[in-house]
């Protein structure tokens, strides 16, 4: 191995953002469907929309500070 070595923190960032948009995905499924659990309260703040957005996006800022070939470390 010639220092091609890999950051954590890129395989971190691209779990935090495959997570993030499957959470996103399954949010925006809700809410468009109206098929919230019964008895759950604040619905109306769509919680899995907010949280797969920033870990979507906590993600992608991971992937591009870290991604592979980046010089400047």
């Amino acid at each position: 191995m010639h220092g091609s070595r890999m950051s954590i923190w890129f395989f971190i960032g691209l779990l935090l953002t495959l997570y993030g948009l499957l959470i996103l995905a399954a949010g925006i499924a809700e809410w468009a469907g109206g098929h919230y659990p019964p008895g759950v309260e604040l619905n109306n703040l769509h919680a899995p929309v907010w949280w797969g957005s920033l870990l979507a996006l906590l993600g992608l800022f991971y992937l591009v500070r870290f991604r592979p070939g980046r010089s400047d470390r």
